[in-house]
């Protein structure tokens, strides 16, 4: 089973979280079953960018993206050419090491 190296992020992972999930499973639905609060203000759907991450390895893992998620991905605070969104990125076989961006854009966040 193929690993995901979360790497520290100050807020929702301090030390950083190894998970492990099946093949198929998106980045960001591993991340919310090891207990990684990523945003996900559209609820998966492909129409925000709060679940923005970065595959720093095991980018070419992933299947290509959509022209949806490319149109969306160039919103998002931190954009790299490494730039996926969690809830889009499907697991293969491959191990990943992500990072979460320090912030992100959410026009509809109800958070004071």
């Amino acid at each position: 089973m193929p690993k995901i190296i979360f790497l520290p992020h100050e807020v929702l992972c301090p030390e950083g979280v190894v998970a492990e999930a099946e093949p198929g499973t998106s980045v960001l639905d591993a991340a919310l079953e090891e207990g990684i609060g990523i945003e996900h203000a559209c609820e998966k759907s492909c129409a925000c960018t709060t679940c923005h991450l970065i595959i720093r390895e095991g980018f070419d893992s992933l299947g290509e993206p959509d022209e949806l998620e490319e149109d969306l991905l160039d919103k998002a605070w931190g954009l790299t050419s490494a730039s996926r969104l969690s809830c889009q990125a499907i697991l293969g076989e491959t191990d990943l090491v992500v990072e979460i961006p320090k912030y992100t854009i959410n026009q509809v966040s109800e958070r004071s």
